[in-house]
């Protein structure tokens, strides 16, 4: 069996952007995919996200969006501690992220991911000793 992966929120949305019609194709595949396979990871921090940026950015009904992290919360989420929060503030001082992505990159690594799929990352680069992957790139 293959190793987690880390889903970030802007991931989820493209599942839902109409407007972007390439992106939403692989959003819905890879999430598709990862869901099937029980491989699939998100966290508390981004099942929050996808609420907020679903329902005020893409005007989706807040009815159905809550359905939607209904069914992420079904699979696993990653929830933090205290001392979970100091360790992201470290990797946001060591690396220079902002603390919301060391807060991803934190739960990817809690998760034994093997990648974090996000556009909001460098593609292909290791932050915090996760390898991050756009997969966008050629939608």
């Amino acid at each position: 069996m293959t190793a987690p992966a880390f889903f970030d929120t802007n991931v989820l949305v493209y599942a839902d952007d109409a407007a972007s019609p390439r992106k939403q194709d692989r959003a819905i595949q890879l999430i598709a995919n990862h869901q099937k396979s029980g491989q699939i990871v998100v966290s508390l921090q981004v099942i929050q996200e996808y609420f907020a940026a679903a329902t005020r950015k893409l005007g989706i009904d807040a009815e159905l969006a809550q359905r939607k992290v209904q069914i992420l919360a079904r699979g696993r989420v990653i929830r933090f501690e205290p001392n979970d929060v100091i360790a992201a503030i470290e990797l946001h001082r060591l690396t220079r992220i902002s603390f919301w992505d060391a807060l991803i990159v934190h739960a990817a690594r809690l998760a034994g991911a093997a990648v974090i799929y996000s556009e909001d990352f460098q593609h292909d680069c290791l932050i915090g000793g996760m390898r991050i992957a756009n997969p966008f790139l050629s939608a």
